[in-house]
């Protein structure tokens, strides 16, 4: 499975940015996606992840501003992101949990993408 973010890029205080992540390859052992992120200094940190079930799972400083969302003819994987706040700056990487099989288990992430919120 490979993993191609796009749509990060500079946008002001209350702005709003929609990431893209698509997946290719071995898609069908995907068995969650989702969203990272790691600004400078600080550790990387889940902001939201869904399940092939389409269960969810938010960081609390995300809740009721960001949407996850999915296409699966696609292969690909949104990131909504309203009301941005400079505290949003960061590197958001894309993540596959992959299961290519019972015994494996993989993790497979994206390049990145910088999202910079102004003040």
């Amino acid at each position: 499975v490979q993993l191609a973010e796009s749509g990060g890029g500079l946008v002001q205080t209350g702005g709003s940015l929609r990431l893209s992540c698509v997946a290719s390859g071995s898609t069908r052992s995907i068995i969650s996606m989702g969203w990272y992120r790691q600004a400078p200094g600080k550790q990387r940190e889940l902001v939201v992840a869904i399940r092939s079930g389409g269960s969810t799972n938010y960081a609390d400083s995300v809740k009721g501003r960001f949407t996850i969302s999915r296409d699966n003819a696609k292969n690909t994987v949104y990131l909504q992101m309203n009301s941005l706040k400079p505290e949003d700056t960061a590197v958001y990487f894309c993540n596959a949990e992959v299961k290519p099989s019972i015994e494996a288990y993989l993790e497979v992430w994206g390049q990145g993408t910088l999202v910079t919120v102004s003040s």
